[in-house]
């Protein structure tokens, strides 16, 4: 047997017919036509057949429209008139329905979001067979429809930041295979995740550079400051030098949190896979310690257990140093989040998931219209950071140690 007609399994012989559905089919085009017309009789200020003083036009018969919508396709009787207007008159444009679409736009948006839940064309047609049997979808149609939100994504890209703060910075890398210069390279584009005080996360920037390096991630954070971003309590990062370095000259003496899970994995590439789980179980007894007191006990042991022996993982501790416990200046509720960079991992790990389909992506701009599609079409969301009920009680504390300060100068 063929997969083509293996795979030719009518669901409906399965499920049995959807009574409700057909129903609602049989009746759209009749819907359809009454609510144009309400908004034309609304238009005219007169319905039709009525002579009134003032109406805004005149009707001019009809003609017939399909539209393609999410309950399937249906035809109507579209109204047509001429409107009355200072430079002569008009042909009436509907606004429900406008001239040349043929599609619903709650149809278009399931396009687009199975396009960025990792559809290609072909598996959309299969999926959406049913609904699409008269509405046959041409190979560009997903593109143009994509391409419609290269608008948005520049509006979102310069939206200003100062109508809320945000506390925490996660700050991150990925890669992605783009096509540049006729080249396929592997281009970093920068993320920072926010979070609000009410503890919710919000991607604030998503920027492509040719390098990660300490320029490209100052462009980054400059920009956030010029759309109106406070200066964070808090920024989580990977231990990268030139994103420590660009932090510090953009808001400096800035707070730090070292990512933990990425300092283990360092780690393991300087320890011999026999002396791995002792190593490993020193350093947790480090970053899992209650106290700050027990936590640099624990700091103190491992360098005077490992130096000797491990001389470069006990470089990498020491490299770094205190960032890795600035979580105990935060209240114990949050540490789970504020320990490590995991909320950006997951994030970048999402963006792989779902270029992994394509070879390479065709441009830098396509690439972030890429990213942003999956955070608008809800194929990636944010839950708020553990402990987000104390924020409250870190930014009071900031607050008067503020004005403890200012009361001394």
């Amino acid at each position: 047997m063929s997969d083509s007609t293996a795979a030719r399994t009518d669901l409906s012989g399965i499920f049995g017919p959807d009574l409700i559905t057909e129903g609602i089919r049989n009746q759209l085009g009749e819907m359809l036509r009454l609510m144009v017309e309400t908004e034309l009789d609304a238009r005219l200020a007169a319905i039709r057949y009525a002579r009134v003083e003032g109406r805004g036009g005149y009707r001019n018969g009809t003609k017939s429209r399909t539209l393609h919508t999410s309950l399937g396709s249906t035809q109507f009787e579209m109204p047509r008139a001429r409107i009355h207007a200072a430079e002569g008159s008009q042909e009436w444009q509907s606004q429900l329905i406008p001239k040349y679409e043929r599609r619903a736009r709650d149809l278009d948006a399931t396009l687009v979001g199975m396009y960025f839940a990792g559809s290609n064309l072909r598996r959309i047609r299969r999926s959406l067979k049913p609904l699409l049997a008269e509405a046959p979808l041409d190979k560009n149609v997903v593109s143009r429809l994509v391409g419609r939100l290269a608008e948005h994504v520049e509006t979102w890209k310069s939206r200003k930041l100062e109508k809320d703060a945000y506390v925490y910075l996660y700050l991150d890398a990925t890669n992605l295979k783009i096509r540049v210069f006729r080249k396929v390279r592997k281009v970093p584009v920068l993320v920072v995740l926010g979070v609000r005080q009410d503890g919710q996360k919000e991607i604030l920037a998503m920027e492509t550079q040719v390098k990660e390096s300490a320029a490209a991630w100052k462009d980054v954070l400059e920009d956030l400051v010029r759309r109106g971003l406070t200066r964070p309590l808090l920024a989580i990062i990977d231990g990268h030098a030139g994103l420590r370095s660009a932090l510090e000259e953009v808001w400096p003496r800035i707070q730090v949190q070292r990512c933990t899970v990425h300092k283990l994995r360092n780690i393991q590439s300087h320890c011999p896979v026999d002396a791995y789980p002792q190593v490993k179980s020193d350093y947790h007894r480090i970053v899992e310690a209650q106290t700050p007191s027990e936590a640099k006990e624990a700091y103190k042991s491992f360098l005077k257990k490992w130096e000797k022996e491990l001389p470069k993982v006990v470089k990498s501790i020491e490299e770094a140093g205190e960032e890795l416990l600035t979580f105990h200046d935060f209240p114990s509720e949050q540490w789970r989040s504020l320990k490590t960079t995991n909320p950006i991992e997951r994030l970048n790990l999402e963006f792989k998931r779902r270029v992994k389909t394509q070879c390479s992506l065709p441009s830098e701009k396509s690439a972030v219209l890429l990213l942003y599609g999956l955070l608008l079409s809800g194929q990636i969301r944010f839950r708020r950071i553990d402990g987000w009920e104390t924020l409250i009680q870190v930014i009071a504390k900031v607050q008067r140690e503020e004005s403890l300060k200012k009361a001394a100068s």
